[in-house]
């Protein structure tokens, strides 16, 4: 008996092989991710798994009932013969891995063999061939993988049930007990260890090969981080250096190269004494792959390198793409081609996508800058009419009764509009300069309302260097006299207070006039307002230009009781943390 179990673990090494082999297939591995298989993969599981009984049939041991001798190999069988053999491993594995169906069928293919070979136990094995199916797929779990000790378990299991199948249906019970007498323990606890053995060798090629595949997509991820902030600058001799750096640490191949449409941007490793940057594109391969727009595999023949003692045998050029037109290509550069495997195409593939998205993202990201730089423009530009035709109308009324005064607020609205010609050229001022603003504006309004406002200020003059958008606090200030204070006929107060505070500066302007209803307060500086008296767009535009170059901290707070006046809030970050918004915006302008 220890002499059978120990033959029959031997010939495991057989199922180890098969069990190797079958990772390869991708039929196989789809069974492993997936939850369930579906027709076509169903059926070649079962066929696989079939013929895989079908050798663990031929595997195994002849015994003869009436010489208790065992022959090495089963082929054909004699009515008296019988075989220990590993045929359930192959039908466990098929139910454990793809559920009943796959399990009953693999059996059927297998028990339909076994019974062709005859002997008489042939009926017996056969019916046990599908009963392994049918108890190992009761076991399939979708959600997760089985575990070793229970593939010994069901293998041990299965193997018992037939050595009970063999009992209740092989004639004569004699020799049917004799057999299992012998062959019992042995093949319950060889297809036991083999069901684990043949589920152990599965499960370390698999993670094997997951394991390579994180560590790759740990290095994709590693590259494009660190290559990510150098394509933001578009493909340029700087840029390609520095992503060519990168690749060779990573990859470490014997050279890197980017070029773009006509010459090489960059050149790192082996040769870059004449594969250098600047130097025009000369191998008719690189062209094609521009023109193609397809990855090529070039070895010593099609290089066509200028210099014959270039160590440089062998390159994978992929091509660099923006919105599917091809603007350049990445090569990886190796001393020939037997070192380009299937694995370094697919990084190479993936990395050329890779870099080709950045540099899409790259230059969405520009595009998106300078609409958003002429937004802003356009916004100011849209501020200026909205003053001009209001101080005009003031004007021509002045000149009618009071020409002296008409003349002081020319000279006031020329110096207004020096400032406001400046505000609609620049990114950003300081709010001194907007205060100067302001106040030239004020002086036209104060003509205006003779004895019925009064402007106050609560200046900081340590907060007056900070830098805003232009063009912000005269609308606001505007904005309080024209809506405010109009239906009062006396005692109109503005006040403006500009107050350094811990992170930045405070902007308030305050009014004593009518206050706004709730319903319209809800709405102000999100949206532009059709109404009676205006549009709202000075204070949508504001809060626009705010949130835009500093985010949604500086936008518009405002506070209001209708019959009491308002007040406009906005917060201005200080100058440590907007100097890298503020720089950003100047540059790309």
């Amino acid at each position: 008996m220890f002499e059978l179990l120990l033959t029959m673990l031997e010939r495991l090494g057989i199922i180890v092989t098969i069990a190797f082999v079958l990772t390869r297939f991708r039929f196989f591995q789809s069974m492993i991710y997936q939850e369930k298989l579906l027709g076509k993969q169903q059926l070649n599981a079962i066929l696989f798994f079939g013929f895989f009984g079908i050798i663990g049939t031929y595997t195994g041991l002849t015994f003869n009932a009436d010489t208790a001798q065992f022959d090495p190999w089963a082929v054909d069988l004699g009515s008296d013969e019988a075989i220990a053999n590993s045929r359930v491993i192959g039908i466990v594995i098929a139910g454990l891995l793809g559920g009943y169906k796959v399990g009953i069928g693999a059996g059927l293919i297998a028990g339909v063999h076994r019974l062709t070979l005859g002997g008489f136990t042939g009926l017996a094995c056969g019916l046990a061939a599908v009963v392994a199916g049918m108890i190992s797929g009761a076991f399939f779990q979708q959600k997760r993988h089985v575990k070793l000790p229970v593939a010994f378990f069901i293998g041990a299991l299965a193997e018992t049930v037939q050595m009970v199948i063999i009992l209740l249906v092989a004639k004569p019970f004699e020799k049917a007990l004799s057999l299992v007498e012998v062959i019992g323990m042995p093949m319950i606890l060889a297809n036991g260890i083999g069901s684990a053995l043949f589920l152990l060798v599965i499960k370390n090629v698999v993670n094997e090969e997951e394991k390579a595949g994180a560590l790759q997509a740990q290095k994709t991820l590693r590259i494009a981080d660190q290559t990510l902030s150098y394509l933001r600058e578009g493909m340029t001799a700087s840029s390609a250096k520095a992503v060519c750096e990168i690749l060779f640490n990573e990859i470490k191949p014997m050279a890197v190269a980017m070029t773009d449409k006509t010459s090489i941007l960059a050149h790192v490793g082996l040769a870059d004494d004449h594969h250098r940057a600047g130097s025009p594109v000369q191998t008719h391969v690189t062209k094609e792959v521009i023109k193609n727009g397809e990855l090529v595999v070039a070895n010593d023949e099609t290089i066509h390198c200028v210099n014959k003692e270039c160590p440089l045998g062998a390159a994978v050029i992929a091509p660099l793409k923006q919105r599917g037109e091809t603007i350049g290509t990445l090569k990886f550069y190796f001393s020939s081609e037997k070192e380009i495997t299937n694995v370094i195409l697919e990084l190479i593939s993936g990395l050329s996508v890779l870099l080709s998205n950045q540099l899409e993202i790259a230059e969405a990201d520009r595009a998106h800058q300078y609409a958003k730089e002429a937004e802003i423009k356009a916004l100011q530009a849209q501020i200026s009419p909205h003053f001009l035709f209001n101080t005009m109308n003031v004007i021509g009324s002045l000149i009618r009764i009071d020409p002296a005064q008409a003349r002081k607020l020319l000279i006031s609205l020329s110096n207004f509009l020096r400032q406001n010609l400046t505000g609609t050229t620049v990114e950003v001022t300081s709010l001194e300069q907007e205060l100067k603003h302001v106040k030239a504006y004020l002086a036209i309004e104060e003509a205006r309302f003779v004895d019925k406002l009064k402007v106050e200020y609560e200046i900081d003059e340590n907060a007056l260097a900070e830098r805003v958008p232009p063009l912000t606090l005269q609308p606001i200030v505007e904005n309080a006299i024209k809506h405010g204070i109009k239906d009062k006929d006396e005692d109109c107060v503005v006040k403006i207070i500009i107050k350094k505070a811990a992170s930045g500066v405070e902007i308030t302007v305050k009014d004593n006039g009518q206050g706004i209803k709730q319903d319209r307060l809800k709405l102000i500086g999100e949206n532009s307002m059709e109404s009676e008296t205006g549009t709202g767009f000075a204070l949508y535009n504001i809060n626009r230009r705010l949130t835009m170059m500093f985010g949604e901290k500086a936008a518009l707070n405002i506070k209001s009781e209708f019959g009491l006046g308002t007040e406009v809030f906005f917060f201005i970050p200080g100058m440590e943390d907007n100097s890298g918004k503020i720089n950003q915006s100047i540059n790309s302008g």
